[in-house]
Parts: C-alpha cells; structure tokens; sequence
C-alpha cells in the first residue's frame, strides 16, 4: 500500500475515500476505536474522528491529519462509553477541512445521531437541492450528510423505517455506520461496492470495513454484511434488516487490486493470495526473457511474488523503500526535485547493473509516478526494463468513492496503446492484465463486479459532467 505524503495527490496514485469503524458493548469502545482506525488509516488519511455513547451522553472529538496525530490519551479517556464509531477520510466530495470530518453528529429531537460513511452517492447533489429547497440547513458539503436529512422527517416512525426510507432515495455507493445513545447501527448498499464485515469481542459486537481491523482489536470475523442489508446492534444483540430488492452485485474490484490491506478479507477473498494470483495470471499473459522480477515497494510487492513464482524467474527486492518518510516530509526545491524520488526509493544497483529485469506494479493512473521512477533507475546500467501492471488500463473515473484522475490526466486516455505508454515511462516493454486474467484471479465471476474504470460500463448512471466525459470517449 502506497501511502499518500501530499495533500494534493502530486504521487499520481489512486486514493481510497474512507475507512468506518464501529464498536458496541466494550468498557474502552473510544479506544477500541482508535485501534481499529489505526489499522484502517490506509483507506484515508486527511481526517480522524470518534463518537460515543454511554447511554446518556454523546461525545465527539474530531481532527485533520492521521489518527494517531488526532488522538492522544488525555483525549480518549474524556471519550467515555461502551458505544463507538469511528472514520478517517478521504475526501471524494467535499474539501478537506475539519467541518466535513466525520462522523457526522446531529441532535434531532430527543436523540443524537451520528454517521460516518464509506463511498460516494451519485445522485447527493440532487438530493440536497431538493433538500435545500424544502428548508434543509446543510452544515457541511458532505454527500453523508444527504442521509441524516433524508432521515429526519421519518424518524417519528422509527430508526428502522427512517432508515430505509432514506436509504431507498439514495443511489451509489455506501458502507455506512451510526450511533445512537443506545445503538450501533450498520449498513451497505445493494449493490455492494465497498466492503463491511460484522465481527465479536468479548461479548460485544464491532463492525469495519476490512477485517484488518478485526485482527488488531483482538475480534472475531462472524462475517461480511451482505448487500443491501441494514443491521442494528443493541442489547439484544442484533437484528438484521434487508428492506431492499436484491440487486445485481458490483463489487469494487479495485478493492482486492490496490485498496485493501493485504492482511484483509474482503468479497470472500484473501487479498494477500488475490494478488499472488494477479501476478500468476500476468506471467502467463506477458512473459519476455528477463534476469529477476522486482516491485516497486510496496504497492507490487504481492502481484511481484505471484509473477515470480508462475515464471520461475528469481524474485528481488531491487528498490529499497524508506519507511521514516511521512506526511510531513519537507518538499525539495524545485532544482532538487529528483531529489524527492530517491528519499523514497533507492535501487540496489550491484543487484540491477547489467541486467534485464521486469518491474510488477499494480496500477498506473497519470504515468507520472512511474515515469520518475523508472527516470531513477536509467544510467545505473541496467541492460533492459520492463513493466507488468496487475489490472488492465485505466480508462474511466470512478463515480463511486474513489479518486481516480479526470480524462485529461489518465494515461491510458491519452496515449494510443501499450507501445506508446511505455516509451512515455521510458520502458522496453509494458503489459497490461487483461480484464478477463485479472477476473480470473479473484476466482468469482465477473457479473459481481464493477469493472466501471476499465470498462466504462457504469452500473449506475454517474454524474452528468462523468457521463459526458464517457461520451467523449466514446
């Protein structure tokens, strides 16, 4: 997982949109939170936030940067109850500013609710003009948002049924958690695109996006929450909702390409194995005659195995990664501007001169990542380089939760073939996994997916000016 050292992107990688946590029935919830954002950071790092409950009072406290800069112990021990949820974000819509860090808290009537939420909602500006015009107050430019107000006419009704009213109106993507005073409540889109699974600690019940979360907290995976079903965690354990009609599934499988942790269960899958076998089905693919096989660390590093291991050629660590560079690296001027490569990764150049060797990566979005990379191992007399990429062309942006670049930045857009990119990187060779090896590797079939950014079938209709875009491509 590659991780994000700039506010503005300048890496070019793909950037995940949120991680939810939630815990109910746990003496320290705020500092089970804390640990299980903690394993979530990969899925977003410009904002933390916790909320809790013990059964009378609510508390929030909120932050920018990581979680571990948000949090501090004074903090989590003012945090008090046996009820949590948890978010860091990404932001996909609405700037990164404090006032859309989630959990989102509202007090409506006799009750609190909080909601922190994990994807994008296609038709949320729709929604909150509708909203504005019937007298709604946005406090943020989130698209979460859309949902409490959605809600809040129905909750004379009930949490159950203002839910689900609100949920039916609301079309995209969402993993979504909520609190009330006494409740943890759970939710996933119909069709799935972004994970949610349901676990057990010590009697309680916690709920995340990756089961890494699980690992760290001491939980037990129970299991994935299903598609379209809403479940709602109180004393009496908890009660599963499915008020939707069954969709067809639209994993996203960028998830188990990039996104997820390794170390996580997603879709049904393993992603550490998932991506062992991306790199099998790319040496069977694309195979030249090369000395090693190599990542760019950490990002290839499991698809790199996977190649290795079906090609029979050598694997090697041949780019060293600086772990100590953080978020609050101090950017080179521009006369040192190569300078900001080589502080990240260096080459093992005894290992690499002479030979001819195969870079895996796992994605390549504006080329320019790639570009400054391979530009960094030219001139230390490497023979041949060449590159393998674990997913096929990126062509379309991603209406649903993950920030992929505009037509005028996506590589694969704007150059007319393989060829033609891997002189732009500076390459002897490029390979892309076609759609069908990369399916093929998951070993589910390729109706549950959404294929939407190679394939620019999109499941539900984005947004106008992505629409328009996809036209153009056309």
């Amino acid at each position: 997982m590659t991780f994000v050292e700039d506010t503005q992107n300048e890496s070019g990688r793909p950037r995940e949109e949120c991680g939810v946590f939630g815990i109910y029935g746990h003496e320290e919830a705020a500092r089970v939170a804390f640990f299980g954002l903690f394993a979530l950071q990969h899925r977003g790092q410009e904002s933390a936030g916790i909320v809790t409950s013990d059964g009378c009072q609510v508390m929030e406290h909120k932050g920018m940067g990581l979680a571990s800069t948000v949090f501090k112990e004074s903090i989590l021990q003012k945090l008090v109850g046996s009820l949590a949820i948890g978010h860091v974000r990404y932001s996909t819509t609405g700037s990164s500013t404090i006032s859309n860090a989630q959990p989102f808290l509202v007090h409506v009537g006799e009750e609190y609710y909080a909601l922190g939420h994990n994807g994008n909602i296609v038709n949320a500006q729709q929604l909150r003009t509708e909203l504005e015009s019937s007298g709604s107050i946005f406090q943020s430019t989130m698209d979460s948002e859309v949902i409490i107000h959605l809600m809040a006419p129905h909750l004379k009704k009930g949490l159950e049924e203002a839910l689900s009213i609100a949920l039916a109106r609301v079309e995209g993507a969402y993993s979504l958690v909520m609190l009330t005073r006494d409740k943890i409540i759970a939710a996933r889109d119909p069709r799935g695109f972004r994970p949610l699974a349901l676990g057990k600690l010590n009697g309680g019940w916690v709920v995340a996006s990756e089961t890494c979360a699980f690992d760290l907290v001491g939980a037990e995976y129970i299991r994935d929450i299903e598609p379209g079903e809403i479940i709602i965690i109180d004393a009496h354990g908890y009660k599963s909702l499915k008020p939707f009609a069954p969709m067809k599934h639209c994993h996203c499988i960028f998830e188990l390409i990039y996104f997820a942790r390794p170390d996580s269960q997603i879709f049904g899958q393993n992603v550490y194995l998932c991506r062992k076998r991306l790199g099998h089905e790319l040496a069977r693919e694309y195979c030249p005659d090369v000395d090693l096989v190599m990542p760019f660390p950490d990002s290839g590093n499991y698809a790199a195995l996977g190649y290795a291991e079906e090609s029979g050629i050598p694997f090697e660590m041949g780019m060293i990664r600086n772990h100590y560079v953080g978020r609050t690296f101090i950017q080179p001027t521009q006369p040192m501007r190569d300078f900001a490569v080589r502080v990240k990764l260096n080459p093992v150049k005894p290992l690499l001169k002479g030979k001819k060797v195969m870079i895996v990566e796992d994605s390549i979005i504006r080329g320019t990542t790639s570009r400054n990379r391979v530009k960094h191992l030219q001139g230390i007399g490497i023979k041949e380089l060449h590159m393998v990429i674990s997913c096929p062309p990126t062509l379309f942006p991603c209406p649903y939760g993950i920030d992929f670049s505009s037509k005028g930045e996506l590589i694969a857009t704007k150059k007319e073939n393989e060829k033609a990119i891997a002189e732009f990187i500076g390459l002897d060779s490029l390979h892309y996994l076609t759609v069908d090896g990369m399916v093929k590797a998951t070993g589910m079939p390729k109706e549950c997916f959404c294929l939407a950014c190679y394939t620019g079938d999109y499941p539900i209709d984005p947004p106008e000016k992505i629409d328009k875009f996809c036209m153009e491509l056309k």
